[in-house]
């Protein structure tokens, strides 16, 4: 079970302290209920548009912190087309006419992508729309603007000093990090500045952001969405997804990113289903809050029926060991191989870093680390396969605030391992994964994860169905 380690500047005070300053997330209405009201004639497209850019516009929010570039007149225009198609009774899926957000790494006609850095800025803009955005422009979605993120997204945190770092819906007078490298694509779906984001994921850059910020999250098999005309990071572990208020909202964006019929799965009898919870590295270092919140979902999934099983699953403790030297991150140096040094001054160091550790590593260690995630991929896969899915907190702690890892390099270096830890292992193994809230309302947000086997994503999706109705209940 899990082992606590309380960190002290991240306590979890009671709800109803007075002098606490904390406060849950916003409540955030699901797609379907969008929908349901947009059929209804209860609101159009422009008006969610317009609300959508008046949040962006509020001097006392986060909207200048969470976009990079507003589309506001495209986005007017897209939304007045919507609403005579709806009118007419033409309605290309349950996202047509919704404003969605993208991580400034995708392309997007038009616009330069900058990937959260200054050195791109004046690089040329996109000829074409990378394949995720088209094929959620083409079911109808609205791009409201491109999102802040990490810089290059190299790091599970969300801070850029670039752009300035978008504070976590909780407890904002702290000013807590959102997490990385997705930041400003989880706080523009908790702040309803868009109904829905496109993220990407390489080690956790969708779950991590969507765990500390109260989101649901979702990283699909890799192969299963092109994350393609997408600025790089490790591009064998590169995937694209959403961020969305529930697992129904990313089942039916991840469908329409996988090219397939834009429903989500039905939920799963959470009675009977085996979950499977590792005991190795993934519940280490937990803090009492996060600790508290796993023990909590636990009882409620058996007491639904569900039977939780502990596992050894070893296999996660070689993944350290296999990228000790770098091993599968030489890739992220490629991209940078020819501006890393004339741009020397203009990176985020704690970025340029990181990234100048890979410059080294060998060709032989490089392919060396590929063939032993090939044979450990194998095995992983027998040890899950007798179960519906695997189970475990996406982050060990709550999130820290944004000042205390700007001021103390260790800190950060420390606290980013430790973010990235849980989900990196399923990036490695190639799984698709989810994560969902698991907090009570109203404290620090916690996300569950939920692992799928590779390709299994419409199965996990429907697990994940069965397992956040009975959080919920």
């Amino acid at each position: 079970m899990p082992k606590n380690e309380p960190q002290p500047d991240i306590l979890v005070r009671p709800v109803d302290d007075p002098d606490s300053e904390r406060q849950g997330a916003p409540i955030m209405k699901p797609i379907k209920d969008i929908t349901d009201d947009l059929n209804a004639g209860r609101t159009t497209s422009r008006e969610l548009v317009e609300q959508s850019l008046s949040k962006i516009e509020d001097a006392s929010g986060e909207g200048q912190r969470t976009f990079i570039k507003v589309h506001a007149d495209t986005a007017r225009a897209a939304a007045d087309a919507h609403d005579t198609m709806r009118a007419a009774g033409i309605v290309a899926s349950p996202i047509a006419g919704l404003p969605f957000s993208v991580k400034d790494l995708f392309d997007v006609t038009g616009d330069v992508t900058t990937a959260g850095s200054t050195i791109l800025k004046n690089t040329p803009p996109a000829t074409k729309d990378a394949p995720s955005v088209a094929r959620l422009r083409r079911a109808g979605g609205i791009v409201i603007g491109r999102t802040n993120m990490t810089e290059f997204a190299y790091s599970g945190l969300g801070i850029n000093p670039h752009y300035g770092t978008a504070k976590n819906p909780w407890d904002r007078e702290t000013g807590r990090i959102p997490g990385g490298s997705s930041a400003g694509a989880a706080v523009s779906v908790t702040d309803e500045m868009a109904s829905f984001a496109l993220g990407s994921d390489t080690g956790g850059s969708i779950r991590i952001p969507s765990s500390y910020c109260g989101l649901t999250g979702f990283k699909p098999t890799t192969m299963r969405v092109p994350a393609t005309a997408a600025y790089p990071l490790v591009p064998t572990l590169d995937t694209a997804g959403p961020l969305a208020p529930t697992v129904s909202c990313c089942a039916v964006v991840d469908a329409i990113l996988a090219g397939e019929n834009s429903t989500a799965p039905n939920a799963l009898p959470l009675a009977g289903l085996r979950l499977a919870i590792p005991q190795t590295l993934v519940l280490d270092k937990l803090d009492d809050h996060v600790a508290s919140c796993f023990s909590a979902t636990l009882s409620k999934l058996s007491n639904a029926g569900a039977k939780i099983i502990e596992i050894p699953f070893s296999e996660l403790g070689e993944i350290p060991k296999i990228n000790a030297g770098g091993g599968i991150y030489a890739e992220a140096f490629v991209a940078h191989r020819n501006q890393i040094d004339e741009y020397a001054e203009k990176y985020d160091p704690r970025v340029r870093g990181r990234l100048i550790r890979t410059k080294d590593i060998s060709a032989v260690d490089y392919l060396v680390a590929m063939e032993a995630r090939d044979a450990l991929i194998q095995e992983s896969n027998n040890v899950t396969a007798p179960f519906d899915a695997v189970i475990m907190p996406t982050i060990p702690t709550v999130a820290p605030s944004i000042k205390s890892l700007e001021d103390d390099e260790e800190l950060y270096i420390a606290t980013n391992m430790l973010t990235l830890r849980n989900t990196f292992c399923f990036n490695f193994l190639d799984r698709c994964a989810l994560s969902i809230p698991m907090h009570p309302v109203g404290e620090g947000p916690a996300g569950l994860m939920v692992v799928g086997e590779t390709m299994g994503d419409r199965k996990l999706l429907s697990v994940g169905l069965a397992i956040e109705g009975a959080l919920a209940g």
